[in-house]
Order: structure tokens, then C-alpha cells, then sequence
């Protein structure tokens, strides 16, 4: 069956909703935990995080800029669409959100709003690529620079060639291409030598060695996973166990989901990245039908400008807008 570009974006983000709801539950545990909890985590109870809203936030941004989007937009649309609604802590923002609403607020303008708060490493802008590689289908360079221009404001470093990586196999996956090609056009658009691509290729290895000691998720761990850091956030990391978990489901976006979902960590960023390039991959239509049935309008719990926002009806905004 011919799958649409339409198809494929409304496949991306349903996918991305759907990992980012599947995730929630199984975040900061080990695989070793959600087995003992749930033997293997399949199915959805309630929505999504930060993650799905974030994803519509950014969407927005392109549906009303295009390629000519700044990272002024982005670092207005934060100050006159987010900072105003933030009543106290924000409730669910990953620490480079809440580190670049912070120095927004001091006054300061991006590129420092991502660097100043040292939290630029963040899964932050990964999370949220997705659209950039919609928007751009079939170009992973321009796609990359245009999530750029988003985590300029909120991340730094590696925080942002995570987001590249994604960005960029996100738009080689909404060409058809395979989940080797995809893997390989992220890896594309950002260094070799650096963090993300190292940790990429060690989940590569991993991944391909059926001959090595353990399972794949602790083969995974092994590679990939800074253990005596506290929090679980790091790009680097999250983007190669999504890239694992994809290539591990052969594409399909049921298994790489719930591969990602049952690998742990920050579970809900690594499922929703899993699901966005295998949804982009093979369409809404393979999306599970349970799964999309649990799937309505965020409630903006993190982002009340996004609240009564479905991500279906975003993907043909930003269909319409290519």
C-alpha cells in the first residue's frame, strides 16, 4: 500500500504521542524494573508529557515562520506563549526548558539562553524534532538547521546535535527509506567525533552483535548509559537507545515502541523518538488502532498554550505548510 506524505506525517507524530504515553510509566526505571513491574510494558494508560506538547509548541513554530524561522521567533513565541502561563514551578519541563525560561526571564537572548543554565545536554530538543524533519522531508540537512535554530534558545552542545539527529532521520524516514538509510542520515548531520554519533554507533554495534554476553537491553546499557550520573536526560544517550530500539522493531512502529519503552531511562523521550521515525516510516495506518484510540488532545498539564491540540490535526498543518 502507497503511504502519503500526509500519511507519513500524521504516522510521525501519532507515533511520537503514542511512545511519549507508553514511555511515562517506565521513566527512570531499569529494563529490570519493568519487567519485574509489568513483565513487558505494551500498552497505554493516559497520555503523554512534556514531550507531545513540546512537539505541537515547535510545530506551531514552523506552521507560522517556515524555513525563515530565527531564533528570535523562537525566543518570543517563548516569552509571549509560554512565560506568561507558567504559574510557579513548571510543572513536567525537562532542565533545559526550565533553564532557558529562567534566563529569558533574566533578559538574556539566544544563543546564552542555552548555555548559560549547563543543562545544554538535555534530550529537551530531541524530543521535540520530529516536526523539523516533517517540514523538511527528504532534505536531513535542512531539517537539521532548522531545529537548530529552535535549541539555540533552550540547549547547547550535544543537547543540540541530538536534536539534529533526530531531525535529520526524521526527514529521511518520511521518504520511505529503510531504518539503516534513516540511522545513517542522522548520524549525517552531526559530527563524527562527537558524543551523540559515538553513542549512535556503539547502539549500532550492540545491536548487530547477536554473539555478545547478555541481552541487547543490557548490551545497550553497557554502551550507551552514563550510570553514575543521576538523571537520565542526557541527548546523547536517549537518541542512541531510540535509534536501537528502531532498528531493533525492524521499523515497525509497535515493536520499535515498545523496545524503547522497555529499555528504560528517560523511556518516554526514547519511545516517542522510536515511535516519530517508525511512524514516519510506515504511516498512521500502521500505528496500532488501540494505541491511536488512547491518543486525543494534550490537556497542556506543562504547555497551557497547547492545550484541546490533537497531534494529527498539527501534522496537516504542517503538511499544508510545506
Amino acid at each position: 500500500m502507497t503511504v502519503t506524505h500526509r500519511g507519513r506525517a500524521r504516522g510521525c507524530l501519532l507515533g511520537l504521542a503514542a511512545g511519549d504515553a507508553l514511555g511515562r510509566p517506565a521513566e527512570n526505571l531499569s529494563p529490570e524494573q519493568i519487567a519485574a513491574r509489568w513483565g513487558r510494558l505494551t500498552e497505554i494508560d493516559g497520555g503523554g508529557t512534556d514531550d507531545t506538547e513540546y512537539t505541537i509548541f515547535a510545530a506551531s513554530l514552523l506552521v507560522r515562520h517556515g524555513h525563515a524561522l530565527t531564533p528570535q521567533d523562537v525566543a518570543l513565541a517563548y516569552r509571549q506563549e509560554i512565560i506568561p502561563l507558567v504559574d510557579g514551578p513548571m510543572k513536567g519541563a525537562g532542565f533545559s526548558e526550565l533553564g532557558a525560561i529562567q534566563a529569558l526571564r533574566r533578559g538574556l537572548e539566544p544563543p546564552l539562553t542555552g548555555q548559560w543554565h549547563r543543562h545544554g545536554w538535555s534530550d529537551g530538543l530531541a524530543m521535540r524534532a520530529a516536526p523539523y524533519g516533517i517540514f523538511a522531508a527528504g532534505d536531513p540537512g535542512e531539517a537539521a538547521r532548522l531545529v537548530e535554530i529552535d535549541g539555540s534558545v533552550s540547549n547547547a552542545g550535544e543537547g543540540i546535535l541530538g536534536g539534529r539527529a533526530v531531525a535529520g532521520a526524521v526527514a529521511a524516514a518520511m521518504t520511505g527509506a529503510s531504518p539503516q538509510e534513516v540511522v545513517a542520515a542522522g548520524l549525517a548531520v552531526i559530527p563524527e567525533d562527537s558524543w551523540t554519533a559515538r553513542n549512535v554507533n556503539r547502539a549500532r554495534e550492540a545491536v548487530l552483535d547477536p554473539a555478545g554476553s547478555g541481552g541487547v537491553a543490557a548490551r545497550l546499557h553497557e554502551a550507551v548509559v552514563v550510570r553514575h550520573y543521576p538523571w537520565t536526560d542526557l541527548a546523547p544517550e536517549a537518541v542512541a537507545l531510540a535509534f536501537a530500539a528502531y532498528l531493533l522493531g525492524g521499523g515497525e512502529v509497535e515493536e520499535s515502541v515498545v523496545v524503547a519503552a522497555n529499555l528504560g531511562r528517560d523511556a518516554d523521550t526514547t519511545a516517542a523518538i522510536a515511535g516519530a521515525l517508525a511512524g514516519a516510516g510506515r504511516g498512521e495506518a500502521a500505528v496500532p488502532e488501540r494505541w491511536a484510540r488512547q491518543i486525543g488532545p494534550v490537556e497542556g498539564r506543562c504547555l497551557p498554550v497547547t492545550a484541546g491540540r490533537h497531534v494529527l490535526d498539527v501534522a496537516d498543518q504542517l503538511v499544508e505548510g510545506t
